[in-house]
Formats: C-alpha cells, sequence, structure tokens
C-alpha cells in the first residue's frame, strides 16, 4: 500500500417512485459528486452510499427491479466506469445487479483509474426486508472479494455485513489493507459509529464507510456520517447529515505507529498474527454451528 487521500461520499437517491428516469438521475448526481470529491479532495479512492443507483428500499417488487438495473458490467455500471477513467481514480460504488433467473444482487462495483472493473462484491448478509429468502428482492452473494490495486489490496463490505466480524476477518487474512463499506444503514449512528471502528480495529485495515443520506423511493430516511477510521479504530475523517463528503489521507507508515492515536507509545500487538488457530479449530463445531441470541426479539 502507499499514501494516498480516500473519500466517502453521501448523496440522495432520486425522489419519487423508482423508474429508468430515477435511476439515469441517480447516476447523474453520483458522477457529479464523483467529480466534486476528485477535484475538491484530491481523492484516488471515493467510495459512494450501497444502491446508489437505484436507494435502498426501492419500492417496486423484485422483478420490476431486476428490469431497472444491469449485469456488470453494463448500462448502469458503464457512466461510472467512465467517470473513474476520465478522473483517474478508483470508484467504489453500490448498486443493484441484474442477476441469473430473475435474481437481483445488492453488489458492491470497485472500477479501476481505467475504467475496468476489477471487483464485483455481492452482499453475503442482507438486511432484514431485504432478503428473498424473506419475500425481499436480494439474493445474497457467497464469495469474499479482496483486489490488488495500484492503492493497496482493497476488500468489500455492504452496510449490515459491518455487523460480521467473520466476513472481514477472512478479507484480512486475504491481505486486505483497506476495505470499503457502502452502505445505507437504517439503526443509529451509534452502531454505525461502533462497527466501522470495530471492524478496522479488529482487522488492522483502514475503513472507508460511505453512508446514504436523504429519502429513497421507498420512503426510508438516512443519516451520513460517512466517515474514514484507521487501524486503531481512530475516526479521522466525517462527513455530516447532508449531501457531501468526508476525505483524509490513509498512510501505511502512519497506520499504526502508535498504540492510540496521539500516544508516545509504539503499537505493538497484530490482531492477525495473534490468533489463537488451535483454540479456534478445536472448537470450530461452535464457530461454524447454527446458533441464535437467547434474548426474545
Amino acid at each position: 500500500m502507499r499514501a494516498f487521500v480516500a473519500a466517502a461520499v453521501q448523496f440522495a437517491p432520486a425522489p419519487g417512485p423508482l423508474t429508468a428516469a430515477s435511476v439515469r438521475a441517480n447516476l447523474d448526481a453520483a458522477e457529479r459528486w464523483t467529480r466534486r470529491c476528485a477535484e475538491g479532495a484530491g481523492a484516488e479512492l471515493i467510495v459512494l452510499p450501497e444502491s446508489c443507483t437505484t436507494g435502498f428500499t426501492p419500492g417496486v417488487p423484485a422483478a420490476e427491479l431486476w428490469n431497472l438495473v444491469s449485469a456488470i458490467p453494463g448500462p448502469v455500471t458503464e457512466p461510472l466506469q467512465e467517470t473513474a477513467r476520465d478522473l483517474g481514480v478508483h470508484l467504489c460504488f453500490g448498486t443493484y445487479e441484474r442477476g441469473a433467473d430473475g435474481r437481483v444482487h445488492n453488489a458492491a462495483v470497485l472500477v479501476g483509474p481505467r475504467g475496468d472493473v476489477l471487483g464485483v462484491y455481492r452482499k453475503t448478509h442482507p438486511f432484514r426486508g431485504e432478503d428473498a429468502r424473506e419475500g425481499g428482492w436480494t439474493t445474497p452473494g457467497g464469495e469474499v472479494c479482496v483486489v490488488e490495486t495500484a492503492l493497496g489490496r482493497i476488500g468489500m463490505a455492504i452496510c449490515f455485513d459491518g455487523d460480521f466480524p467473520e466476513l472481514w476477518r477472512i478479507q484480512a487474512v486475504r491481505g486486505a489493507q483497506i476495505v470499503c463499506r457502502p452502505s445505507a444503514l437504517l439503526r443509529s449512528a451509534d452502531i454505525w459509529e461502533l462497527t466501522c471502528r470495530a471492524r478496522a480495529y479488529d482487522n488492522h485495515v483502514y475503513v472507508v464507510g460511505a453512508n446514504a443520506v436523504g429519502a429513497d423511493p421507498g420512503g426510508t430516511l438516512y443519516f451520513g456520517n460517512s466517515m474514514i477510521v484507521s487501524p486503531v479504530a481512530e475516526v479521522v475523517a466525517r462527513a455530516a447529515t447532508h449531501e457531501g463528503w468526508a476525505a483524509a489521507r490513509l498512510d501505511p507508515d502512519a497506520a499504526m505507529a502508535a498504540l492510540t492515536p496521539g500516544s508516545s507509545v509504539p503499537h505493538s500487538f497484530d490482531h492477525l498474527a495473534e490468533r489463537n488457530r488451535e483454540l479456534y479449530e478445536k472448537h470450530a463445531a461452535d464457530l461454524f454451528g447454527p446458533a441464535a441470541t437467547g434474548f426474545p426479539h
């Protein structure tokens, strides 16, 4: 990894019922905010929110959503691929993806500075209501994605994925140094910050979390607070609750130089190297077996 400026951009989806015209309007907004951020912040990695091409709750049946989105790459991703190529930046954004046999995936796309799709991650932990297995509109993915880039090794997770440390640990073990987290978080700002900071600290990675603002076609409201978190859990940049961005310089040499931010005590431990793998292997049945909370919910 080399030092560079990363940014998390937040903007509101187009209001009203989801149509082909509103998808086009969302793409125009994504392009406009990406350009403004690249020019204003000098960012080389820009992360946009989850499902930013449509809004998270689309307000239409899954079959209609399937017709409004595209495969990756395809007509819905190509305008942002062109934007990344024009600006010479890495761009990560969330979009619904037209899958096989009428399936819709909640995807994060990483585009390189030449406009090529470097990686696609499909959300492995759909939020309640979204999951097609429970009457929603998205089918979960089943793969982890870590991409070697000129900036460093970049992984991806989407919103509710932030609640599941196992996914992030796999990415870190595979060498991820930065994890992009496109989101449209529906809970509290406290939970958003907690999960971004915990996953960064657990795995000693930079987290670039872009959270939606405004209302989507389904009428759901989002609070923004996009943030960038260091590998020692320091929030190094934070946006507010309106459209805009948070930007920070990610420096591998400074990432873990101190035990805590501003401390004179050097950082001496490594959560990856110091895993007790013997213990985990001994209790693999507990780690991978079915489980549920003991509290009513």
